[in-house]
C-alpha cells in the first residue's frame, strides 16, 4: 500500500442533519456488503486506505478535501454500524474531541458485550495515538482519533491532527498486520497536502537514533543530567529545540522516572507516561550529537495514485489491486 497525500484544509461546523443522516444510512449497508462478503478483515484493510477511505467519503457526499470528512466519515460509520439489526464481528470506537477520550472505555464496552480481554487493544489505542502525537513531530495535534477491531484481534486506526496556526488538518491512518513494528514506518498513509521537515522518529533512517536513545535511558540519571548539561551549553541552531523549549527541572525528572521504567525498545520508551515531544526532542538532540546517530527529518506524508501509472510514475500500475478494485465493484453491482 503507498502512501499518499491530499490537501485538508480546516473546516468548522457540521455536517447538515439530512445529509449525515444519508451518510449514516449509506454507510450501514456498505459495512454490512462488505463484511458479510468479504470478511471484517478487508474492511479494515480499506478503512486503513487513504486513497479509498477519501473516496468513500467523496461518494458518501461529503466535501472531497476538507477535514470534515475525517471527522463526519468516522461518525457515521460508527452510527451507521450500531444501527444494524444483525450484529457483525467488528466494532467501532472513539471519535472526535470528547469521543476519542472515551475510546478506553467503549473498547472494555466491546470486551465485556462479547467475553474477550481489550487489553491489547486499549494499548494499542493509546501508543498509536503516542506516536502520532510525539514521535513524529509535525507541528499536528491529534484531536480525533477512531479505533475499529474484530473479535479476532485485527484493528485499524484513522486519526487526524489539526494546526490552527496553518489552517490544516492530517490524517494518520494505520492497520494491524503480522510482524508490525509500531515504531518504524507503521502507517498505511499519511495524509496532508504540505510537506516540510519534520522530527520523525518512526522514519527506517532513525533506527540509529532510537537505538541510541534507549542506550542512554539506560545510563544513571546524574550522568544523564551531565550529559545533557553538555549538549545543551552548546546546542546548535536547530529547527526542531531550543534552549527555550526545555524546563530542565522537568527533563531532569522525566529523566529518572524513564531510567527507572527500564524501558528495552523506543516502544516502551514512547508508552511511559509523562514522555512527551520535549522529551523526546532533547533525548533526539543528545543521540545525534553525543551518539553520531542522527533522527530523520524526512516528511513521513507520501504522493501516491490508486493503481500506479502506465509509464511506470510514481509507481508502476499494480496489476492485482487493479484487478481487486474491478471485482470488488463488479460484485458490489451485482449484489445490487
Amino acid at each position: 500500500m503507498k502512501r499518499t497525500i491530499t490537501s485538508l484544509p480546516l473546516h468548522y461546523g457540521k455536517a447538515p442533519a439530512w445529509l449525515f443522516q444519508k451518510m449514516k444510512r449509506l454507510s450501514a449497508r456498505l459495512i454490512e456488503i462488505i463484511v458479510l462478503e468479504f470478511g471484517p478483515e478487508e474492511f479494515l484493510t480499506r478503512i486503513a486506505d487513504p486513497l479509498w477511505f477519501q473516496a468513500l467519503g467523496c461518494v458518501a457526499g461529503f466535501d472531497w478535501h476538507s477535514s470534515g470528512l475525517t471527522t463526519t466519515l468516522c461518525g457515521a460509520l460508527k452510527e451507521g454500524l450500531n444501527s444494524l439489526e444483525e450484529e457483525l464481528p467488528i466494532a467501532i470506537c472513539g471519535g472526535k474531541a470528547k469521543r476519542a477520550m472515551q475510546t478506553p472505555d467503549e473498547l472494555q464496552h466491546y470486551g465485556e458485550k462479547w467475553g474477550i480481554d481489550v487489553s491489547y487493544f486499549i494499548n494499542m489505542s493509546r501508543l498509536c495515538a503516542k506516536i502520532d502525537n510525539t514521535a513524529i513531530q509535525d507541528g499536528y495535534t491529534l484531536y480525533h482519533h477512531t479505533f475499529i477491531f474484530t473479535r479476532n484481534g485485527e484493528w485499524a486506526i484513522v486519526q487526524q491532527g489539526m494546526s490552527g496556526v496553518e489552517g490544516k488538518a492530517r490524517r494518520y491512518q494505520w492497520l494491524s498486520q503480522e510482524n508490525l513494528d509500531v515504531t518504524c514506518e507503521p502507517h498505511t498513509g499519511i495524509t496532508c497536502d504540505e510537506r516540510k521537515d519534520v522530527l520523525n522518529l518512526v522514519a527506517k533512517e532513525s533506527t540509529g537514533s532510537r537505538d541510541s536513545i534507549v542506550d542512554f535511558v539506560k545510563e544513571y540519571p546524574d550522568t544523564m543530567k551531565k550529559t545533557w548539561d553538555k549538549v545543551s551549553l552548546a546546542m546548535p541552531e536547530r529547527h526542531y529545540i531550543k534552549p527555550a523549549d526545555i524546563n530542565e527541572k522537568r527533563l531532569f525528572k522525566m529523566f529518572r522516572a524513564i531510567h527507572e521504567s527500564h524501558p528495552a525498545s523506543f516502544k516502551d520508551l514512547i508508552g511511559i507516561r509523562g514522555v512527551g515531544p520535549r522529551t523526546i526532542s532533547a533525548l533526539a538532540l543528545i543521540s545525534e550529537l553525543v551518539y553520531k546517530t542522527p533522527p530523520s527529518f524526512k516528511d513521513p506524508a507520501r504522493f501516491s495514485f490508486a493503481h500506479g501509472g502506465k509509464d511506470g510514475h510514481p509507481f508502476p500500475v499494480q496489476k492485482k489491486t487493479y484487478e481487486q478494485s474491478i471485482e470488488f465493484l463488479k460484485t458490489c453491482i451485482d449484489k445490487a
